[in-house]
């Protein structure tokens, strides 16, 4: 049975170029990905470079764990530094959003990510290619989430970005 998963990436570290290969290495491991915009943020709980941000949606056959492991794996062929504070510079960042209507909180894994509901970088991506998908546990969809925090939200432009390579 199929599974759609939704992944947040981001950059603040070789930008374009990183999240040019994640994509390339995400399509390689689970074929078609529908994907957002990729937007421009300030980084979140330190001082840095600005982020490139967006968000990737696929079905898997994959188990959770899965598709844990594969994205790790990338992540590491892409210079991802396990041993860096939470809030730093990466090259790459991907984290399940969502696994279907998956709730789990174990190993290091937190699904829904609680980000969704935190950060515009994360929710506007997520609502440009899944509008009326419901979040696992409010059970709202995240075009009602997106225009909730919309006025709200921090800077978050628009960065022209060719994905399709």
């Amino acid at each position: 049975m199929s599974t759609t998963v939704y992944v947040s990436l981001g950059s603040n570290v070789g930008r374009d170029r990183n999240i040019l290969l994640a994509i390339k290495e995400m399509r390689s491991a689970f074929g078609d990905l529908r994907l957002s915009p990729v937007y421009e943020s300030a980084s979140v709980g330190f001082d840095g470079s600005d982020f490139l941000n967006l968000v990737a949606g696929f079905e898997t056959e994959n188990d959770v764990h899965e598709v844990v492991q594969k994205l790790r794996a990338i992540e590491d062929r892409l210079g991802r530094d396990r041993t860096q504070p939470r809030f730093s510079p990466r090259p790459i960042d991907l984290d399940i959003l969502t696994y279907d209507d998956l709730v789990m909180d174990e190993q290091g894994i937190q699904i829904p990510r609680q980000e969704i509901l935190q950060n515009a970088f994360v929710l506007k991506p997520l609502y440009d290619i899944a509008p009326d998908t419901l979040h696992p546990t409010v059970i709202k969809d995240y075009q009602t989430l997106w225009l909730a925090m919309a006025p709200e939200a921090p800077r978050l432009d628009i960065y022209d970005l060719v994905l399709d390579q």
